[in-house]
């Protein structure tokens, strides 16, 4: 359910959620039917918050953390931690691919 946030947090109506998702209208809709989309009724509006919509993505999709993307997200931070975890993994590669392979013998 929708908790009580500040009026700028709120976005009101379907087509402020649905551009916030990235999708049409009726597709969002139609999650709000099937898949309990977290938005709920004020007055004439139907209003969500993008945090609840970003915890509902992160459980729709298997538990992984979720922000949906704007112009105007700063996206340093990620970018750093992306390329920190590449480094990390292309270092164990290089290590595995520097040490020789053994060859298996199954026969004398």
């Amino acid at each position: 359910m929708v908790k009580q946030q500040p009026e700028s947090d709120l976005l009101k109506g379907w087509p402020e959620i649905a551009k916030f998702l990235g999708q049409p209208v009726a597709v969002v809709q139609r999650w709000a039917k099937q898949s309990k989309l977290p938005v709920s009724r004020q007055g004439r509006f139907v209003v969500a918050t993008p945090d609840d919509l970003n915890q509902w993505l992160a459980a729709e999709s298997g538990g992984e953390e979720i922000h949906v993307v704007h112009e105007s997200t700063d996206l340093t931070g990620d970018l750093k931690r992306a390329l920190a975890s590449v480094r990390q993994g292309s270092k164990g590669e290089r290590k595995n691919a520097s040490q020789p392979k053994m060859a298996r013998s199954d026969g004398p």
